[in-house]
């Protein structure tokens, strides 16, 4: 059974990034803004259903990342345990390259991304939800700031996983 979760938790990330990377780069085509266009074009509509199905997905993700202790590996700060992730910093300095699941700086980073994605999709919900009334537009402006959060940690993210890679290849 664990074997299956684990394959299904794999899965889920996979499948979270590809939506993130697709709703990311088909944002500049969706025209909508107080309220849903009545004609909407095919990425306006996409987007929206996209990101409900990423928010569904990002949910279970995130459930995968918390359930058996997980949770202390990528959200450290929740506990107020520190320590790993001011000892990576120090360890940057020093040339090394921190480990990728000890709850440590790359580690809360995996956690940070997909908190920052999960608001983006909270809060795309909700102004989608609140279209056409005066919150619409203040959903849509925290939307805006999560998703731009979430787009800056997915690129250290990234970076995070090749300098692994990297490593890796060195050994």
């Amino acid at each position: 059974m664990r074997d299956f979760l684990r394959a299904l938790a794999e899965k889920l990330h996979l499948l979270v990034a590809v939506l993130a990377v697709w709703l990311v780069a088909t944002s500049p085509w969706v025209s909508m803004l107080g309220k849903m266009p009545r004609e909407p074009g095919f990425f306006t509509l996409a987007h929206v259903y996209v990101g409900l199905a990423a928010l569904l997905l990002a949910l279970a993700y995130l459930f995968d990342c918390v359930h058996d202790g997980a949770w202390r590996l990528n959200f450290p700060w929740a506990s107020g345990e520190l320590r790993g992730v001011v000892e990576d910093l120090r360890g940057i300095f020093r040339g090394r390259v921190p480990a990728a699941e000890s709850g440590g700086l790359f580690g809360a980073l995996s956690g940070l991304t997909l908190v920052a994605f999960l608001a983006a999709a909270i809060t795309g919900a909700a102004w989608s939800w609140t279209e056409g009334t005066a919150a619409a537009l203040d959903w849509r402006g925290a939307h805006l700031v999560a998703v731009r959060a979430f787009i800056a940690l997915a690129i250290l993210h990234i970076v995070a996983v090749a300098l692994h890679l990297l490593d890796f290849v060195r050994d």
